[in-house]
């Protein structure tokens, strides 16, 4: 009888262990998922910012910034000349935002309903210089470039290019155009005016000021007088086509604010900060 009792005893615990056992697993099985199916990883969002040439620089190190805050957004930059960038808008191509270095593009797009007007601001500013290379001694002020030893002059298409157009109205302004336009190498961009007075293919460009503190290779001669052109603005705004306007509407405010004004203006730019 005890023998009978003895064996009771142990086939019950056996059997009480069984049970703790299996309630444990099923309580891990659960806790993987906390009761719920798997979560997927957060949606990443695509911007594509068409934006003019000289910007590059700022733009580098604003998208590093703006990816620490918004891990889930990624940037794409279309860089080019304003009046380029402008004409892919209209063709179809795709963007969410325009920053361009000029008025009169956004002004266009604007007119064909291509831009959401009520998104657009001045951006930032800039002024215009004169850059010849850094070791060059020979022109010393924006009168000297009609001096016979001076062959080529950079600038930027005006017709396709801001800071090329900006350069036609200061030297119109100031009486040189007419003289110096037999000397006038137009580039595509202002990347590309910079290039021609870094390798020496020209002996002085018009650029922007943020363009020429950005290279070791060049200094400025003069800036061009305020008055000679019109106020360099960069206008920015979201693409009417745009299927990401929340996005885009967020890091347009994000441009807007004091930590992306810094960055612009450690690169040369005119700022809201100092307003």
């Amino acid at each position: 009888m005890k023998k009978w009792i003895k064996a009771l005893l142990i086939s019950g615990m056996v059997l009480s262990l069984g049970l703790t056992g299996c309630a444990s697993n099923t309580g891990n099985a659960n806790s993987g998922n906390n009761g719920g199916a798997p979560q997927e990883p957060a949606k990443q969002t695509e911007l594509i910012v068409s934006a003019a040439a000289s910007l590059k620089n700022a733009l580098d190190e604003i998208q590093k910034d703006y990816a620490a805050k918004e891990p889930n957004v990624k940037l794409t930059f279309n860089m080019g000349a304003s009046g380029t960038l402008q004409q892919q808008i209209e063709q179809g191509a795709p963007a969410d935002l325009f920053i361009s270095a000029g008025k009169s593009q956004v002004d266009a797009l604007l007119e064909k309903n291509l831009m959401d007007k009520d998104s657009v601001i001045n951006l930032v500013g800039n002024d215009l210089v004169l850059v010849v290379g850094a070791n060059d001694t020979s022109v010393n002020s924006i009168q000297n470039l009609s001096k016979e030893s001076v062959k080529q002059i950079g600038i930027g298409t005006p017709e396709s290019v801001p800071a090329g157009k900006y350069a036609k109205e200061a030297f119109t302004s100031l009486k040189l155009w007419d003289t110096l336009v037999p000397k006038f190498v137009q580039a595509k961009d202002v990347t590309q005016v910079l290039n021609y007075v870094e390798t020496g293919n020209a002996e002085a460009g018009v650029v922007y000021k943020s363009d020429a503190q950005g290279s070791t290779k060049v200094k400025v001669v003069e800036a061009f007088p305020a008055d000679s052109h019109k106020a360099i603005t960069y206008p920015a705004g979201i693409v009417s086509a745009t299927k990401e306007k929340e996005a885009a509407n967020a890091f347009l405010t994000y441009l807007k604010g004091s930590e992306a004004q810094y960055i612009f203006a450690k690169y040369g730019f005119k700022t809201n900060l100092s307003k």
